[in-house]
C-alpha cells in the first residue's frame, strides 16, 4: 500500500505526525491546518486517483466532507456545548454515508459465507451495548444523542465486517480495519470527554482516527467489485 501510493503516503505521513505534534504541544493556530487537511487531502486523493464513478465512491467522498465538517466543529467545542453536538451529528452523518457506501457490496449477489453473519452481529452489538452502558451513568442530557451515535458507529462497523465475500480481500481488510479503528477512537474520546480526561487521550484520539480514515480511503481506492457466476 505505501509503496503503491508512496507520493500520497508521504504527504499524508507529513499531515499525521504535524497534527500529532500540534495535539501533543497544543498549537491550536496549527490545529486549524492539519486537522482539516486530514479529509482534504484524502478527498482529494480519491478524486484524483479513481477516475471511473461509482456509487460507492461517491458516498465515501460526502462521508469524508461530513467527517470535515465535524473536524472543524469540534475544534470549538471548548468555547460552547452547541459545537460539540453539531460535530457529533456531522460524524453521524458521514457515518450514515458509509454506511451506505458499504451496503453497495452488500447488495452483490455473489453467495459468501453465511456462518460469519452472527458473530459479526454479536462481536459489535455487545461492544456498543457495553461501552454504551459503561458511559450511560456520565453522559446526563448527551444521553439519547450518545445512545444514537454509538448505533450508528456499530451499524457502520457491521456493514465493513459484512462486505467479506462480496468484494476483493484488500478491500474488504483495509476497510474493516480503518472502521474497527474508527470505533476505538470514538470510543477514546467518549472516554476522554465523559467519563475523566486521559493523560495521552487526545493523541490516541487523532492517532486511531487518521488512520481510520486512511485505511478507509484506500480501501475505496483498491476496491474491485466481485462478479456473481
Amino acid at each position: 500500500m505505501l509503496n503503491k501510493y508512496s507520493q500520497f503516503s508521504f504527504a499524508f505521513a507529513i499531515i499525521f505526525f504535524a497534527e500529532l505534534l500540534a495535539v501533543t504541544n497544543n498549537l491550536s493556530e496549527l490545529r486549524f491546518v492539519t486537522k482539516p487537511l486530514i479529509t482534504i487531502s484524502l478527498m482529494i486523493f480519491i478524486y484524483l486517483t479513481i477516475k471511473k464513478k461509482s456509487r460507492f465512491t461517491s458516498k465515501v467522498k460526502v462521508g469524508l466532507f461530513f467527517s470535515l465538517l465535524g473536524d472543524v466543529l469540534l475544534m470549538f467545542s471548548g468555547h460552547h456545548q452547541l459545537y460539540f453536538m453539531l460535530g457529533l451529528s456531522a460524524f453521524l452523518i458521514a457515518h450514515l454515508f458509509y454506511i451506505a457506501a458499504f451496503y453497495v457490496d452488500l447488495r452483490n449477489k455473489v453467495e459468501n459465507e453465511k456462518r460469519y453473519v452472527l458473530p459479526i452481529f454479536i462481536v459489535f452489538g455487545f461492544f456498543c451495548i457495553s461501552y454504551y452502558y459503561f458511559l450511560r451513568p456520565y453522559l446526563g442530557s448527551m444521553n439519547i444523542p450518545v445512545l444514537a451515535y454509538c448505533f450508528v458507529i456499530t451499524l457502520m462497523g457491521i456493514t465493513a465486517a459484512l462486505r467479506y465475500g462480496k468484494t476483493n480481500y484488500k478491500s474488504f481488510l483495509w476497510i474493516l480495519l480503518g472502521a474497527i479503528l474508527f470505533i476505538i477512537s470514538d470510543a477514546t474520546l467518549a472516554y476522554n470527554k465523559f467519563v475523566e480526561r486521559l493523560d495521552m487521550g487526545d493523541f490516541w484520539v487523532m492517532t486511531t482516527y487518521m488512520l481510520a480514515q486512511f485505511l478507509i480511503c484506500m480501501g475505496t481506492i483498491e476496491r474491485k467489485y466481485i462478479k456473481p457466476n
